[in-house]
């Protein structure tokens, strides 16, 4: 009898464990929402007439999924301050040089540059790309996106303006980085990321910059910065080895001393077709970074999984009324959550239609996380590496 004993107070334990994890989880809840209201009230302040000349600063390497009209999308700027887009690639063989030709022959009119950057810094090669770039751009404002970035034709008039937002503080605007939402295509993978996107990556980064009052860090998705602040946080050669060097450019520019702005538009990336793998893949490999790049962050994100803990909750307690009803409530706050960012505020009518998959999506990423600690090694564009301190290492 007492083995018996034991493991019903033992099954006892570990239930209230998974309901207090599940009740972490439904705070947080609240958390997100506060956040993403503080967002679009930000939007009804006016934005400022500003509208420096501005370089855009694209490093390519390969073809990307609908890259071609991402570039289009540059080009068709309602902007009234000057613009430059500057591509820049590993070498003449890479074959997104000819999207550049064709896109420099369909918009002859606009200022695009294809500068051939062979030089290679670190393990980085984008941060290698973009230390050639940056020596070459015209202007004193550089917007660095990535290559399957598509925008509408105001980002510049959203995301410029910005810098001369007013504050409470006296420091000035350094950087301005954008939310994103994915554009997934057919397969599992593919659409299981696009849903993390809207749904857990952007609520996150809403709640930090919520929490924090103010964002510190940048998204690869729109990096825009003052050649002032760039300068002050020693550029950007300092940053060719690490993984996420679009945190680690916002990060470093605050720690100098500015601040870090949210622009109001939302951009959209292409989201390859990946295999499931693939997307175990990828997902494994932003994991580590994150947990190298924010540890004490990444370890809270433990009590982000609402739906997992409250399955497990149900389980552990023999689906007890209590557990059973604990667990409808979080299956609806996380179904409002993820409406409120991923529709509300980024317009993905993606999440919508992919909705039913959350749960099974939410018990990838509990299982990322925990696997995420087994070691620090990563795959990144073929090669392997060990991310460590922020740094890619390349596995010998």
């Amino acid at each position: 009898m007492m083995p018996t004993h034991h493991a019903f107070l033992a099954a006892q334990w570990i239930a209230v464990v998974f309901t207090l994890l599940t009740l972490a989880a439904l705070v947080y809840s609240i958390f997100v929402f506060r956040a993403a209201r503080s967002y679009t009230r930000s939007l009804r302040q006016p934005l400022p007439e500003f509208f420096p000349a501005v370089s855009i600063l694209k490093p390519v390497k390969g073809v990307d999924p609908e890259m071609y009209a991402a570039f289009a999308s540059h080009c068709r700027q309602d902007y009234p301050g000057e613009y430059e887009i500057l591509f820049g690639a590993g070498s003449m063989d890479d074959p997104a040089v000819a999207l550049i030709q064709q896109l420099q022959h369909e918009f002859p009119q606009q200022q695009i540059r294809l500068l051939i950057c062979p030089e290679i810094l670190g393990a980085n090669g984008k941060v290698s790309n973009l230390v050639a770039m940056v020596a070459e751009a015209r202007y004193d404002h550089l917007l660095i996106n990535d290559s399957d970035i598509r925008v509408s034709p105001q980002y510049l008039r959203h995301v410029m303006p910005a810098f001369a937002l007013s504050s409470d503080t006296a420091k000035k605007v350094g950087m301005v980085t954008a939310l994103y939402r994915g554009h997934s295509h057919k397969t599992l993978g593919s659409r299981l990321e696009a849903l993390g996107i809207g749904t857990d990556f952007m609520p996150g980064a809403l709640t930090a910059r919520w929490m924090e009052k103010g964002l510190r860090f940048g998204l690869g998705s729109t990096l825009a910065v003052t050649r002032e602040a760039l300068n002050a946080m020693g550029g950007l050669r300092p940053l060719v080895d690490h993984l996420a060097d679009d945190y680690e450019l916002g990060a470093r520019i605050f720690q100098a001393g500015y601040r870090v702005e949210l622009a109001r538009e939302v951009v959209e990336t292409s989201i390859p077709a990946y295999t499931f793998s693939e997307f175990l893949a990828h997902q494994l490999r932003w994991a580590r970074g994150v947990r190298d790049a924010r540890p004490l962050g990444y370890f809270g994100l433990l009590m982000t999984f609402g739906l997992p803990w409250a399955v497990a909750n149900v389980i552990a307690s023999a689906a007890s009324l209590d557990s059973v009803a604990l667990l409808s409530v979080m299956l609806c706050v996380r179904f409002a959550m993820a409406l409120s960012v991923g529709v509300g505020v980024l317009g993905d009518q993606g999440t919508l239609r992919d909705l039913w998959l959350l749960p099974l999506r939410d018990a990838i990423a509990l299982g990322v996380w925990f696997w995420s600690f087994a070691d620090d090694s990563i795959v990144w564009r073929g090669e392997r590496f060990h991310v460590r301190r922020g740094k890619l290492v390349r596995e010998r």
